[in-house]
């Protein structure tokens, strides 16, 4: 349905938007005129009250428009958990971003990766996807609903089929060799022969190896759509095996790098090495040359880093690679909100498989590495239909097939709900949005008045399909109507 809004104009009075506070000029209203279509009679409303006792209401202010103004940033309702508006809150107060650009070709050089510190934009739903996320997000709801019992549940269940240590020597010979023992960093944590990363054993010089690296592929279908991500997920690189990791980035082509922890750990002991360079600059490991590009720290704590791999004295051009560090996200924890999380997801999520897989990891690459993987994955094969999403308990135990003990804790698994939940939430919201057309009516301290209780029965009774009108009703009289 197009509308048509004409107005006859009194006066003209200067105003402050209540959204971004700006000034500007708007019309003291009488009579709107509203055309249903583009040959039909006009409809006219009288916004003036004739009632004696609204006469010092005569001054009302009706400001509609398509969408709001270009510096407006629009409050869509419930897109994201009470700890994740906190969280959000907090971000707005604090100081702006710091961005290191080493050189001004490499502003260039990053256009193919989003290095902007605000939250990335939320897709646009197809009508079918968004069919997807309302069901999924009911029926993730409904496992909240009994203070998190059901999800105990299904936690314990998970925990019952862990392997016993004899499965897991049998499953994990490759790495048990005596040559790669010095290549874990926990002896406990080691890949499955059957899923693990190989590299060219060549580098290695030691055919003993047998390329190996604490690596693992992780998909959740046997025929993964190419809207849904692949990953490996390994351990933070040691110093020893760092020219192993970008090795593996460079024979798989891996277009992006989630490292979820920090260097060093509040207790000073050391979770990761650091394989990528903390400034920006070249760097050689053997003979593979890394060079960040440039570095941006973003509004939810997230460092994103523009890297160039490549092999010594290659003429191949250079892999893009974009390298996202979580650091406060604390080890056998969560985050205290989904924000960031769910900010990677949406840096990553347009990233097709056919580009490569995604790197994921932590400090052993299985608690925090299996908790995004979950999160990122249900997201994804919820909105291209896949049901089988929806069984989080399946997805993790298939994920433990592929690498052990991915999702660590009681407390992670719960958070992939919450995320996945806080995520569902904005992508509906933002969906509702984007499918209607926006209005927003801006009043001075009028209250419910008969002017407007004459104009909402006009729109709700006129107007088709139905409004929802008065979603927000304060002092100030702002609301929004949405069409559906």
């Amino acid at each position: 349905m197009k509308l048509n809004w004409a107005t006859t104009k009194l006066a003209s009075s200067k105003r402050k938007c209540s959204d971004c506070n700006k000034s500007f000029r708007i019309p003291k209203l009488n009579v709107v005129t509203m055309h249903m279509q583009p040959n039909q009679r006009p409809i006219q409303f009288n916004l003036t009250s004739s009632s004696p006792n609204q006469s010092n209401k005569q001054n009302q202010h009706l400001l509609l428009f398509r969408s709001p103004p270009p510096s407006t940033t629009t409050t869509t309702g419930n897109t994201t958990s009470s700890r994740s508006r906190s969280r959000k809150s907090a971000m707005s107060a604090s100081a702006a971003a710091k961005t290191q650009t080493p050189s001004s070709s490499s502003s260039s050089s990053s256009s193919a990766f989003d290095m902007s510190t605000g939250f990335p934009p939320k897709p646009s739903l197809k009508p079918d996807q968004l069919r997807n996320c309302v069901q999924a997000l009911n029926f993730f709801k409904a496992k909240q609903s009994d203070h998190y019992s059901l999800i105990e549940k299904e936690f314990s269940a998970l925990q019952d089929l862990r392997m016993r240590a004899s499965e897991v020597n049998n499953s994990c010979s490759v790495a048990k060799l005596h040559v790669n023992c010095r290549k874990n960093r926990y002896s406990d944590v080691v890949p499955f022969d059957a899923n693990r990363v190989i590299i060219d054993p060549c580098k290695d010089h030691r055919p003993s190896a047998m390329g190996y690296i604490n690596a693992s592929f992780i998909k959740a279908e046997a025929n993964p759509s190419e809207s849904v991500s692949r990953f490996i997920a390994t351990q933070g690189p040691l110093p020893e095996t760092f020219e192993d990791f970008w090795e593996m980035v460079l024979q798989n082509r891996c277009p992006a790098i989630v490292m979820l922890t920090k260097l060093v750990d509040h207790h000073r002991i050391q979770k990761c090495g650091d394989y990528f360079q903390a400034e920006d600059g070249p760097r050689l490991f053997g003979n593979i040359c890394t060079v960040t590009k440039k570095i941006t720290t973003t509004d939810s704590s997230l460092v994103l880093r523009y890297l160039e791999v490549n092999r010594e004295e290659s003429e191949d051009p250079p892999l893009p690679v974009l390298h996202i560090q979580y650091p406060e996200w604390p080890d056998h924890g969560v985050p205290y909100d989904t924000l960031a999380v769910r900010e990677i997801f949406r840096r990553l999520c347009h990233i097709p498989s056919s580009k490569g897989p995604i790197v994921v990891h932590c400090s052993a690459g299985i608690g925090r590495t299996g908790t995004y993987c979950a999160i990122h994955n249900t997201i994804q094969r919820i909105l291209v239909g896949d049901k089988s999403a929806l069984d989080l308990a399946e997805t993790v135990s298939t994920f433990r097939s592929q690498r052990m003990g991915m999702v660590q804790t009681l407390d992670q698994y719960i958070f992939c709900y919450e995320a996945i939940i806080d995520e569902l939430e904005d992508l509906i919201s933002d969906s509702n949005i984007q499918k209607n057309i926006k209005w927003r009516v801006i009043s001075e301290q009028i209250g419910r008045t008969p002017i407007m209780s004459t104009t909402y029965k006009f729109f709700k009774h006129n107007v088709q399909p139905v409004l929802r009108v008065f979603e927000s009703f304060n002092t100030n009289f702002n609301l929004t109507l949405k069409y559906n």
